[in-house]
């Protein structure tokens, strides 16, 4: 005979949530984590009366718990979906993002599809060959999220987008707080924090927050398979080329939730708790802005980061996306589009 749902008692358990010991139906298991999500939102004030919340959405499994949670929490008339096409050889992104953008429109969520060619000029994997022709020694990972968190900012600003909401996971936070750690990288640690603005305009930069920052990877890989979302078939091929400091971190803190379910979720919720005075108090900083194009850096930069490692692959002259034409027709885009100094 079935195992009855612990939570309800009157439907089949299809997933064993092993911190928390329940044996959950389909919908106890959705509501547990939207349960999750809404705590966080709440929590740390994420979402505020008047916001347009953009979603990053890669296409994967995160993505489409992200786009329900956001859709139920949110509304379906206040979000939108970025989606960006890397450009990575075997990496069947076009056809996950097909996908990804019929699921969200049955959703009632329309999804801007562009890529890290339109924008620069050339794809992921063309940058990154150039840059260690050159000798550069960054990993593509680097070129790739520098690349994409530009791309980010520069749409929620044409869309008028005031937060950006990403997929990252509880994995993903707990595995990026123990690097910070490790590093002794004590503002990296402090920049995770959901209270952390590093400037208090989103006419300039629109605040990042983490819905699913406590929702385990695994929960949202388990609910896309049981939801019969389609999965990504093929590993970007770049993953394993040059193992990386979170690599090690990652199959680490496996091991320990395997040991102890319920250790990522505990660390998580200490560090918040430890930070959240120290963050409170901190003022967002004055930016800087680049000299070559214009877009917000640190303080004390000439460069921002992304023309930076463009620099050192040879690439002089980025598109960055002028007179390039926005693919999205059903949203509403101002006359005049917001660009940042040195745009136009």
């Amino acid at each position: 005979m079935a195992k009855k749902c612990d939570a309800c008692g009157v439907k089949r358990a299809v997933v064993y949530q092993r911190h928390t010991g329940r044996a959950l139906c389909l919908d106890c298991f959705r509501r547990d984590m939207i349960e999750r999500v809404k705590n966080e939102i709440e929590k740390w004030n994420m979402i505020e009366p008047g916001d347009r919340v953009m979603l990053a959405l890669s296409g994967g499994k995160d993505s489409y718990f992200l786009l329900e949670a956001a859709v139920e929490l949110i509304g379906s008339d206040k979000v939108f979906g970025l989606s960006i096409i890397e450009g990575i050889p075997g990496y069947n992104r076009e056809d996950d993002v097909k996908k990804l953008v019929a699921i969200a429109k049955d959703l009632g969520v329309d999804v801007v599809v562009t890529s890290i060619r339109e924008y620069i000029g050339h794809s992921l994997y063309e940058t990154y060959i150039r840059a260690v022709r050159r000798g550069a020694r960054h990993a593509a990972c680097t070129y790739c999220g520098i690349s994409r968190r530009r791309i980010m900012s520069y749409y929620a600003r044409i869309y008028g987008a005031n937060k950006v909401a990403t997929g990252h996971n509880l994995d993903d936070e707990a595995q990026t707080a123990v690097v910070n750690f490790v590093r002794g990288d004590v503002l990296g640690l402090v920049k995770m924090h959901p209270l952390f603005r590093s400037v208090d305009d989103p006419e300039i930069a629109a605040p990042r927050i983490k819905l699913l920052r406590k929702i385990y990877e695994w929960e949202t890989a388990s609910y896309a398979l049981l939801k019969g979302y389609p999965l990504q078939e093929t590993e970007c091929m770049f993953i394993n080329m040059r193992p990386t400091l979170r690599a090690a971190v990652r199959e680490a803190l496996y091991k320990v939730e395997q040991e102890r379910p319920g250790t990522l979720l505990r660390m998580m919720e200490a560090l918040d708790h430890a930070l959240a005075p120290l963050v409170s108090q901190l003022k967002p900083e004055k930016l800087g802005r680049c000299k070559r194009c214009g877009e917000i850096t640190s303080p004390k930069r000439s460069l921002c980061k992304l023309c930076e490692i463009l620099d050192e692959a040879g690439i002089e002259r980025p598109l960055y996306a002028k007179a390039r034409p926005l693919r999205l027709k059903t949203l509403s885009v101002p006359a005049q589009p917001v660009l940042a100094e040195g745009e136009a």
